[in-house]
């Protein structure tokens, strides 16, 4: 399959996905969840690419196109301006939570991947 084609289906799809998530349980928590689920799949995705078990192609829908849509960075810095507005405590403890748990979901992705070869 193309490469830039992967990436525009998996992009509907992990947008659709992101934006059924946020209409569901809202803001700001559907955003942390969708960064951290997100940032826990693609350290899978990464480190089933590092061991050849999946290929370059699929990493490509996924982590590129799939899980690039549904994550979001963009959404993430806008809530945090909000929140600062209104509870700047608030604001840091998101952008903190947000900061650590979603490496360190990551990097557990990325292990269990690891052990289980």
């Amino acid at each position: 399959m193309n490469s830039y084609l992967a990436v525009g289906i998996g992009g509907a799809i992990g947008g659709l996905l992101r934006f059924t998530i946020s209409e569901w349980i809202g803001t700001p928590q559907g955003t942390l969840l969708v960064n951290s689920l997100g940032s826990l799949l693609l350290g899978i995705c990464m480190a089933a690419l590092a061991q050849d078990l999946i290929s370059k192609d699929l990493t490509i829908l996924i982590g590129s196109g799939i899980l690039g849509a549904f994550t979001t960075m963009s959404t993430f810095s806008v809530e945090t301006i909000e929140m600062w507005g209104d509870d700047q405590t608030k604001a840091i403890g998101y952008v903190i939570i947000t900061m650590t748990l979603c490496p360190l979901l990551a990097l557990c992705g990325w292990k269990v991947v690891e052990f289980t070869s």
